[in-house]
C-alpha cells in the first residue's frame, strides 16, 4: 500500500462512513501530479489544525455529491472542498487562490522535469 493510500485510509478511519472515497479500480491513487499536490496540501492544513477530518469529510461529501456519478472528477471536487475551507476559514480568498494557482503553473512551466518547483 502506498503512503497516500495509507494516509487516505487513516483519514477515512477518522471520519467513519462520512468520507467519500475515490472510485475503486486498477488506476493509481493519483492520476496526475496536481491530485497528489492538492491531497498533500489538505493533509498539511489538517496537521496545522485548520480543520478536523470529520469537518473535511462533511465539506468534501457535499462537493462529491454534486460531481460525476462515476466519481471521475473526485479530485476536482477535493480541490473545490479545499478552496471552500480556505475561504470559510479566512485563510485565502478565491482571488488569492487563483493568483497562487497561476503562479504555480508559471513556475512549473519553467522548471526542468524532476526538479522542485519554486515560486
Amino acid at each position: 500500500m502506498s503512503t497516500a493510500a495509507r494516509t487516505l485510509a487513516s483519514i477515512s478511519a477518522a471520519c467513519g462512513e462520512s468520507l467519500p472515497l475515490p472510485p475503486r479500480g486498477d488506476e493509481q491513487v493519483f492520476a496526475a501530479p496536481w491530485q497528489a499536490q492538492v491531497f498533500a496540501m489538505t493533509v498539511a492544513l489538517h496537521e496545522r489544525g485548520i480543520f478536523t477530518w470529520p469537518e473535511w469529510a462533511d465539506v468534501l461529501a457535499r462537493h462529491v455529491a454534486r460531481g460525476a456519478a462515476d466519481g471521475a472528477d473526485y479530485y476536482e471536487r477535493w480541490e473545490d472542498a479545499l478552496e471552500e475551507l480556505l475561504h470559510t476559514r479566512g485563510i485565502a480568498t478565491a482571488a488569492e487562490v487563483g493568483r497562487a494557482t497561476r503562479a504555480w503553473h508559471e513556475a512549473a512551466a519553467r522548471t526542468p522535469h524532476g526538479q522542485p518547483i519554486e515560486l
